[in-house]
């Protein structure tokens, strides 16, 4: 379980990826804590907007307290955030959720599955296992990323820690289609399934793990309130009754957001 705190960070740079898509490095003491697939809560300035933003973790650096974070501009929190400048006060609330269990990858073949705004934590999760910084090295690792068109933010990173397909919807680069076609098309085999993006991609996901023989542990977005599981507002359905709500469901925020697929009412 991670350690929850709100801190005050500090903006060291900020640059636009994609249309749409940013690029923002800070400092902050929380990076000591942070595992692949876990995320934090930023806070606008604005004083009205009470609860914080979720965003994932792209990348961390424990050793010189750097946090990335990847985001898209999608409302006016974000969009606020899209304008902070190098020197600037940041309040962040972290570690935030369970990320991926990379106990699971020493030495296994890893296939790890990106779509859309679910692309970005998936960097620093092919860093570790492709180095084994974190003391996990995966046999080999295999990536496959899906965009909307030639706009294919982060793939340049990914082709350093293994072999990186894509698949665009435009057909614009690599495969035409979504990233199970991308996988059905170059016959991709795996022990191990890593995955984060939106439900239709993770069910697709899901159903390719068993058709492959694979485990499958997915990373699920939703739109959450307070980040630390008191309100309930990010919901999933699951095949096993939740302690705290003893009902089949779990929180993402807390028992998230990245969870077994074979767990989850898909």
């Amino acid at each position: 379980m991670s350690k929850k705190k709100k801190i005050d960070a500090v903006v060291l740079e900020q640059r636009v990826l994609a249309d749409g898509i940013m690029d923002i490095t800070i400092e902050t003491s929380l990076a000591e804590d942070a595992n692949p697939g876990q995320f934090v809560g930023i806070y606008p300035k604005n004083k009205s907007t009470l609860l914080p933003r979720p965003i994932s973790i792209c990348e961390y650096d424990r050793e010189n307290g750097k946090l990335r974070i990847v985001y898209r501009i999608a409302g006016s929190g974000t969009a606020e955030f899209a304008l902070y400048q190098p020197g600037e006060s940041i309040s962040i609330l972290g570690i935030l959720g369970n990320g991926f269990p990379l106990d699971k990858a020493e030495g296994k073949r890893v296939l790890i599955i990106g779509g859309g705004i679910g692309v970005p934590p998936l960097l620093g999760l092919s860093k570790a296992l492709h180095e084994g910084n974190e003391g996990v090295k995966a046999g080999s690792v295999t990536m496959v990323m899906g965009y909307r068109n030639s706009d294919n933010f982060l793939a340049d990173e990914f082709k350093k820690y293994g072999n990186l397909l894509i698949a665009t919807e435009d057909g614009s680069v690599g495969t035409k289609g979504n990233v199970i076609d991308a996988c059905r098309e170059n016959k991709v085999q795996a022990d191990i399934i890593y995955a984060c993006g939106p439900m239709p991609m993770l069910r697709g996901v899901a159903a390719y793990a068993a058709e492959i023989g694979a485990k499958a542990y997915i990373s699920l977005e939703e739109r959450m309130a307070c980040g630390v599981g008191a309100c309930l507002g990010c919901i999933c359905k699951t095949k096993n009754t939740d302690e705290h709500s003893h009902v089949n469901n779990a929180r993402i925020c807390t028992d998230g957001p990245v969870f077994n697929a074979d767990d989850l009412e898909l």
